[in-house]
């Protein structure tokens, strides 16, 4: 489903940093689309000619080794951009975007109109720069875990920094809702899916987490380790 010229979601912190008219022809030129669960939003080879902020539910960006295997690279979660590497000259797609269990609403801009934004209005410029830099960090981090860090540390670290960007506090505890199979924790964590079951039922029977399907209850992040 697409909606052309759409009113632009005020959750987006950076539309603060655009006047009217920047606003206008942000929307002038944006269109609002809306993926059902498991769908793909572009595909490797597809020409990278947008950028997407996600406005409503959670989006894997992610990759397939020769041998077949998923390689998740990044989790995309509301308020958030993704697709952004066209900014940077790339021309076609090298991954995958596909939405997760939940229908995903997105807002579409052409590379194109992001460019004209960033070179006219130094705050936008400022806030994508920063968020390259942001992902540049992520990127970084997620080598070193690879190289230095062990299979469980890796598991247990994913579920400590996903409840501290996404869980709610509840009293001493944290709970964390995700999209999330086992599968997808070990794609995102370079181990295996019987390795993800073990380290949470290793984690569960020290009463360190209770967990079911899309929840993990985390009873003291502290402790957690």
């Amino acid at each position: 489903m697409t909606m052309k010229y759409p009113a632009l979601p005020e959750c987006f912190s950076f539309l603060d940093m655009l006047d009217e008219k920047e606003q206008q022809l942000l929307s002038n030129s944006s269109t609002r689309r809306v993926f059902k669960r498991y769908s793909h939003i572009y595909w490797p080879g597809e020409p990278a000619q947008d950028i997407y902020f996600l406005v409503k539910g959670s989006v894997k960006i992610a990759t397939h080794w020769e041998n077949g295997k998923e390689v998740i690279k990044h989790l995309v979660h509301p308020k958030a951009i993704f697709g952004e590497m066209a900014l940077v000259g790339q021309k076609q797609r090298v991954d995958y975007a596909q939405v997760l269990k939940e229908e995903a609403v997105v807002f579409e801009v052409p590379i194109s109109t992001v460019r004209q934004l960033m070179s006219s209005n130094y705050a936008f410029n400022h806030f994508m720069m920063a968020w390259f830099g942001r992902r540049l960090e992520q990127v970084e981090n997620r080598i070193e875990s690879l190289i230095f860090k062990d299979a469980r540390t890796r598991i247990v670290e994913f579920i400590k920094d996903a409840a501290r960007k996404q869980g709610k506090k509840v009293g001493y505890e944290t709970l964390l809702k995700h999209p999330l199979t086992h599968q997808d924790i070990a794609n995102l964590t370079s181990t295996s899916r019987q390795t993800v079951t073990l380290v949470l039922n290793e984690l569960k029977k020290m009463n360190l987490i209770h967990f079911n399907r899309g929840k993990i209850l985390i009873r003291d992040m502290a402790k957690l380790m």
